[in-house]
């Protein structure tokens, strides 16, 4: 079971490029701002249109019934902004996908997993922004779909449930699900994450193990830092947008 990107662009701010991801794994794509880490992430879930296609073992995502897309991918915006003032039960049983029997034993399930379940019967109009947050990862959970695909979902977030959410993002690589998901914090990518794909300027400019990615060249060239005794420290300039 693969998720390929073939020649995928997204001019401007995405630069032609090819992929394939795989499952039970958590690939995370980091780069500075403006980098196209949202770009490519709407691409995969196919979202935005442009030149390339998007495959899941073969089958083009283009293709696929809605109701069969919501089983075998999901997609969690950067996003909080809600439109409607709804429960979060009834949130995130939208996660089902279109036409699908309400599941209140998954619905339950994907609540208490994104640590939720206190608000199930809550509008979500009157949730802080990190509560909000942790609903809709609960909504992206709900179906357990093949794919994950999430756009900070540690933003916003109480440093505990950062950690939480990236041991759940690990839990769900466990089960066999492809993780890929969007990050700022480079401590999260390096410790939970298998793959990291840098982005810089639209282009991808580094593809493998943590450890190889942030290298202190990676660090200098795109980020404009380096890895200090104390921490991350700044270089003089900002890195280029």
């Amino acid at each position: 079971m693969t998720l390929a990107a073939i020649a995928i662009a997204r001019p401007p701010m995405l630069a032609p490029l090819s992929l394939e991801l795989v499952p039970g794994s958590v690939t995370g794509v980091i780069g500075p701002n403006g980098s196209g880490k949202t770009t490519l992430l709407r691409a995969l879930a196919g979202l935005s249109r442009g030149p390339g296609t998007v495959t899941i073992d073969g089958a083009l995502l283009a293709t696929l019934p809605a109701a069969r897309r919501a089983r075998r991918l999901a997609w969690l915006p950067s996003t909080r902004d809600l439109a409607w003032p709804m429960l979060a039960r009834h949130l995130v049983a939208l996660g089902l996908g279109p036409g699908a029997a309400r599941d209140d034993a998954a619905i339950a399930a994907a609540l208490a997993a994104a640590d939720a379940g206190g608000f199930a019967t809550r509008r979500v109009d009157t949730l802080s922004t990190g509560e909000r947050a942790r609903v809709l990862l609960a909504r992206a959970l709900v179906a357990s779909p093949d794919w994950l695909l999430l756009d900070e979902p540690t933003a916003n977030l109480d440093p505990w449930h950062r950690l939480a959410v990236m041991a759940l993002l690990r839990r769900e690589a466990g089960r066999g699900a492809g993780v890929v998901v969007a990050l700022h914090d480079l401590d999260l990518a390096r410790r939970h994450c298998d793959r990291l794909l840098l982005l810089s300027g639209g282009n991808l400019v580094a593809d493998g193990p943590p450890d190889t990615v942030l290298s202190p060249a990676n660090l200098a060239r795109v980020f404009a830092i380096r890895d200090g005794i104390a921490g991350w420290e700044a270089l003089a300039a900002p890195p280029a947008s």
